[in-house]
């Protein structure tokens, strides 16, 4: 299962998932026979790299948010 595609998130991924829908559109036997197997592999790939990337990025922001948020509460109390 995958998240929606073919969102702001997702715009490294646009053409294997634009593959994956025209693959889609080929009808439901060539589904049900793996017609779309390797292309589906591919779009999974592709979410998760991005993902990690987004996670990672999220990380660090939360890190620096963390480093700032500890300083104001160090000054406060050296203040008090």
């Amino acid at each position: 299962m995958h998240p929606h595609l073919h969102t702001k998130t997702n715009r490294g991924c646009e053409e294997i998932m634009s593959a994956l829908d025209e693959c889609h559109a080929r009808g439901f036997i060539h589904k049900l026979f793996g017609g779309c197997n390797d292309i589906k592999t591919q779009v999974n790939k592709c979410l998760r790299a991005e993902r990690l990337e987004r996670t990672a990025k999220n990380r660090e922001l939360a890190k620096q948010k963390r480093e700032e948020t500890l300083a104001m509460w160090k000054e406060i109390d050296e203040n008090s």
